[in-house]
């Protein structure tokens, strides 16, 4: 039987922002015992990959919470939520406003947490917001990255109108079960090919470049590693941005949010908040 984690997420605020009604979910950090101290804490705003929504960040977020952490899932423009709109006119640079519209009714800076598309989309927003912190988690690579350590043509895909929904079976990978990959099933959905023309170097784009001298907030790279390129381009993820950087081996992309191991990754996130000195 399918869990649909989403339902187990606390009771929570829903704001629609903007002309594109952009569904934001609210979650309030608790403020009981052995939370941070919330006066103290920065919110937090997470940002999806490509296909998704809020709903893959639906493991993360109880544990944020329990740690006194706000959290704002956000769903950019035409996910999940958001309000329908036509994919095949959707860019890099809607869904960049996207994030800025959220980021502007936020009281103050708060650490960005990108995963994958969102993850190269929140190096470009730290170029030029201030933040308390930025985290990518497994995020598309900058032109740079693709520049030192390239794909291999062979593993290019060429997009079409839109990109479909991922083809998920429902077979047990490294780090995800049947029921993980069921639940990632039932909400996956259209991306944008416009988008994946422009960030996405598997798509034969240059890529989007990143001035890491522009990145001046803390920040934290976590990487699936499948091989030694994989580990090697998190890690000149993470000199571009001077970043620290955790590599979680054995473990694939979706699994680093909604896997049998994602608490790995929560757990480093949450020990790398402590060595900052945002708690």
């Amino acid at each position: 039987m399918m869990t649909d984690y989403t339902q187990y997420l606390p009771e929570h605020e829903i704001q629609k922002i903007g002309k594109h009604a952009l569904h934001v979910e609210i979650h309030r950090g608790n403020q009981g015992s052995g939370a941070a101290q919330v006066s103290t804490c920065p919110p937090l705003l997470l940002v999806h990959g490509a296909y998704t929504g809020s709903w893959m960040w639906s493991k993360y977020i109880p544990h944020f919470v329990e740690h006194g952490w706000t959290c704002y899932a956000m769903n950019l423009r035409s996910h999940y939520k958001s309000r329908v709109m036509d994919m095949t006119q959707i860019t890099v640079d809607h869904y960049i406003e996207d994030i800025r519209e959220v980021l502007s009714l936020i009281a103050e800076p708060p650490v960005l947490i990108g995963f994958s598309m969102g993850g190269i989309l929140s190096q470009k927003i730290a170029e030029t917001a201030e933040l308390a912190g930025l985290i990518v988690i497994d995020t598309s690579i900058s032109k740079e990255v693709h520049d030192a350590l390239p794909y291999p043509v062979t593993d290019q895909i060429k997009p079409g109108m839109i990109m479909p929904a991922p083809v998920r079976e429902e077979t047990e990978t490294m780090d995800e079960t049947a029921e993980d990959i069921a639940f990632q099933r039932l909400y996956l959905q259209m991306e944008s090919a416009k988008a994946f023309r422009t960030f996405s170097v598997l798509c034969g784009a240059e890529g989007i470049s990143i001035d890491g001298s522009l990145v001046t907030c803390p920040s934290l790279v976590i990487k699936a590693v499948s091989s030694e390129d994989e580990d090697l381009r998190g890690q000149l993820t993470a000199k571009q941005l001077g970043a620290c950087y955790a590599g979680l081996g054995d473990t694939t992309h979706t699994g680093l949010l909604v896997g049998q191991r994602y608490k790995e990754a929560v757990d480093i996130i949450l020990d790398w908040f402590n060595s900052i000195h945002l708690e």
